[in-house]
This record gives structure tokens, sequence and C-alpha cells, in this order.
């Protein structure tokens, strides 16, 4: 006989219905399908979460995939209450920060202490961006749009009027986790700014 504690599992699973809203979150990347409709971040972190496993070998050093692939599955969870942010809005992503750490405490905290702390601690370690794991998966996590805008013709770029520079700047953080996936980047910015995808 399990003498679990019956409550912790209902903590867990509304934790797992509360997470259900981030289907309903829309990103501004558009899904490769014919109706070309709106990514929405639950479909982000897992193909995120994919990219950790298949580019691992590209990370600047030695990481933790599992770990990497747990922060990025948990990354975007704060925006069930916080909402997406456009990345190249940036009078917007100075009110991001408070609002997702608000978001993280509330989500996390719906789960038994010693799990939701655990979680909330990966969480605010991916958002500092300083360990090795963290590093890499801010690079995935910058990454994984820009491949999608370069093989939807710069659909998100076009529509929103970025430039190559924006693009440059925004996502140089890349570079702290892969220079490898850094370098292939820039490589595909180039020839989005040549096609006329970015603003020059």
């Amino acid at each position: 006989m399990n003498n679990l504690d019956p409550s912790r599992l209902e903590k867990q699973l509304a934790l797992l219905v509360e997470v259900d809203k981030l289907k309903a979150v829309l990103r501004r990347t558009r899904v490769k399908s014919a109706d070309a409709r709106r990514e929405n971040s639950a479909e982000h972190s897992w193909q995120v979460a994919l990219m950790a496993l298949l580019l691992e070998e590209y990370a600047n050093e030695p990481v933790d995939v599992a770990k990497v692939v747990k922060m990025l599955l948990l990354h975007d969870v704060v925006e069930i209450d916080a909402g997406d942010t456009f990345v190249y809005d940036l009078e917007a992503a100075k009110l991001q920060e408070e609002k997702e750490l608000k978001a993280a405490k509330r989500i996390f905290g719906m789960l038994p202490s010693d799990q939701g702390d655990a979680l909330l601690a990966l969480w605010l370690e991916f958002e500092a961006g300083e360990s090795p794991e963290a590093r890499f998966g801010k690079a995935l996590d910058r990454m994984l749009p820009m491949l999608l805008n370069y093989h939807s013709d710069g659909q998100s770029w076009k529509e929103h009027g970025v430039s190559l520079d924006q693009a440059l700047t925004v996502n140089r953080k890349i570079e702290k986790g892969s220079t490898i996936l850094w370098d292939k980047v820039t490589d595909m910015l180039a020839e989005a700014a040549e096609k006329g995808w970015l603003k020059s």
C-alpha cells in the first residue's frame, strides 16, 4: 500500500491542468502548415526541448542535456499569466521580467513545496543564463524562431519590419551557448537580408 499524501497528487494534477492554458498563448512565428497559423507556446516549448536533445553536441561546453530539456519545458509556462513578449519589442521586454517572476511564483507555488521550490529554482537558473545549461538552453530558445522564420521566407520578420541589425543584436546571446549555432544563424540572417526578408 502506498502511503503518499493524496493532496500531493491533486496539486500535481492541478498544475498539469493549469499548464494546458499554454496552448492558448500565441507567438509571432507561424507553423509550417497549410493554414500557416501562429504557433502556441506549448508547441514552442516541445520543439525547443527536442532541439536540445538533437543539438547537444554543439554546446560550447559540456551540458547535462536532461537539465536543459527540463529548463526548456518549463521556461515559458509563465506565459500563462504574463503572455508572450515579442523579442524585438524592447519596451515590453522591460516590463516582462517582473510579470514573469510573479507568474513563476504563482504557478510553481501550486505544487507541493519541495517540487515547486525545485522547479522555481530551475526556472530562475534558466532566466539568469549563467550556468552552461542555461546558456545553451537560451541559445536554442533564440535560434528556433529564427530557424522557423528563415524557412517561412522571413514571415514574422517581414510582418514586423525587423532589420538585420535588430536580428543580430537581439540574438547575439546565442553565441554564449554555442558559437557553432551562432555561425549558422549569422549565415541564415545574411541570406535573409539578401533576399529582402530583413530590412537593411
